[in-house]
């Protein structure tokens, strides 16, 4: 049975300087959103990506560095607890720079996937940034600190569409995938030389190599088997035979996890109604409205061939331009949630957000033609969007206690990252219906993009009417009085 052991620090508490902490709080900023401006950075990078390696298959380009985040999640969550959050962090991060290197210089596709890959690694990044946060800060600092942490989210929101369409239009694809390399080696170096290693720390436990196993190779079946669907035949036997073998490696998952002293997926805690269902309408909620650049993107910077492709053809920048006031209500949306969330019942906020995300991209299936009907439907989606993003923690927080904060976290984002590369994976398949290939390349037609919207839109509404099965929990004042007792 392992225990949660707390060892002096190199530097105390009261002996760091301010100066040094906002350092720390910098490098870990840092760390935290570089995840969300590579998705960003990636989304606007897979048109030009598509085009020029001539394949069908640029659904990859994304969902590479999701599954395989998804997958070494759990195992670098619980190395960090073993072995040390800084530690864990460093090693994520290097994988991650060796994996964008590989992608950078890629002269063919599946080079180019096996980077993106390793680079998916340091997804991992994100919890264990927030984790350390609690064990390395003063009690002062620690709200501050996280504060800070979530809200660099809005930069991301409303910079990283001008940057990457900076980059893609002056750069080409390969200056966006530079530019991921030189920012991972700069966080690299933050995290290294500024970050100091958690006191906390985890003695006598262990790693569940096979929980880890099956839940990923789960994953990883049903995925490539969506994938795939359309060329093997839905009633293949190819398709239903990985389809099985999903099914079979998730149900030993859940076997093997039910007797190891340690799983890395909290099934005793999951089993609460109140916790299974916050992690099920946030995890679906969000995961879907994470899957619309899948389609937005795509619907935006493909080219204009008649008969081909009914892509508008915008550059990066215009595309930064007409998105700009999206960008600004998810911040709006975000940070008015934050205000609100003491006096709300977070289900409300979620379903709330939720609706507008529906309003506004059900209108964006049939009006998505000019920049003026994309900014019309796509200030209320972006509204609705903010406020799913920052409601989600707030859930969680309210459902399970101080102890369960960590493992509920993780559950939450490895749920969420499922649903994310589920919707996505079944985004592409739909738009692929109604699209040509021409030289290799996988171009949607309309009435593609038009289905891909309905996907998120019937998605994002199953998350929102998930809330309905959550049951009443304490309001963050109460959970935050409850926590400090």
């Amino acid at each position: 049975m392992s225990q949660t052991q707390t060892t002096p620090p190199e530097t105390s508490e009261k002996s760091r300087s301010t100066p040094h902490n906002v350092l720390i709080v910098v490098a870990l900023l840092w760390a935290v959103q570089l995840v969300s401006l590579v998705a960003a950075l990636s989304g606007v990078t897979q048109a030009a990506v598509a085009i020029h390696f001539q394949t069908t298959h640029i659904a990859w380009f994304i969902l590479m560095t999701l599954l395989s985040g998804t997958f070494f999640l759990p195992f670098v969550v619980k190395g960090a607890a073993l072995f040390g959050k800084k530690r864990a962090l460093v090693v994520a991060t290097a994988l991650g720079l060796v994996g964008d290197l590989v992608a950078a210089v890629a002269t063919d596709y599946r080079t180019l996937l096996i980077g993106r890959g390793i680079a998916g690694i340091y997804v991992a990044a994100t919890p264990i940034c927030y984790a350390i946060t609690r064990d390395i800060f003063p009690r002062r600092w620690v709200g501050l600190a996280n504060g800070i942490m979530a809200g660099g989210v809005g930069l991301v929101a409303f910079g990283g569409p001008f940057l990457s369409g900076w980059l893609l239009d002056n750069h080409g694809f390969r200056g966006v995938l530079w530019f991921m390399a030189i920012s991972t080696a700069v966080s690299l170096l933050l995290v290294t030389f500024l970050v100091p290693e958690s006191p906390v720390r985890e003695r006598g436990g262990r790693m569940d190599w096979a929980g880890g196993i099956l839940l990923g190779g789960g994953v990883t079946l049903i995925v490539y088997a969506v994938g795939e669907g359309a060329d093997w035949g839905w009633g293949s036997g190819k398709f239903i035979g990985f389809v099985v073998g999903a099914v079979v490696a998730l149900i030993a998952f859940l076997l093997v996890e039910r007797r190891v002293a340690e799983p890395l997926f909290p099934l005793a805690m999951t089993r609460r109604r109140t916790v299974w269902t916050a992690l099920l309408a946030t995890s679906v909620a969000a995961g879907s409205l994470s899957a619309v650049g899948v389609v937005i993107q795509l619907l935006v910077l493909m080219p204009k061939i008649p008969h081909v492709s009914d892509g508008l053809g915008w550059s990066g920048t215009h595309n930064a331009i007409v998105t700009s006031p999206i960008s600004v209500l998810i911040i709006v949306g975000a940070v008015g949630t934050g205000m609100v969330a003491r006096r709300l019942d977070s289900r409300i906020l979620l379903a709330v957000g939720a609706a507008l995300a529906v309003l506004g991209y059900g209108i964006g299936t049939q009006y998505h033609h000019t920049a003026a009907q994309i900014i019309s439907w796509g200030v209320v989606a972006g509204l609705g969007t903010g406020i799913v993003v920052a409601v989600v923690p707030i859930m969680i927080i309210e459902v399970v206690s101080p102890e369960e904060q960590a493992l509920a976290n993780g559950a939450q984002n490895l749920a969420q990252g499922v649903a994310q590369i589920v919707v996505s994976q079944v985004a592409y398949v739909v738009m692929a219906q109604h699209g040509m290939v021409l030289k290799g390349t996988q171009f949607y037609l309309d009435k593609g993009f038009t289905n891909g919207m309905w996907l998120v839109v019937g998605c994002c509404a199953l998350g929102g009417l998930c809330v309905a099965l959550v049951p009443k929990a304490e309001r963050l004042q109460d959970a935050e009085v409850g926590q400090a007792a």
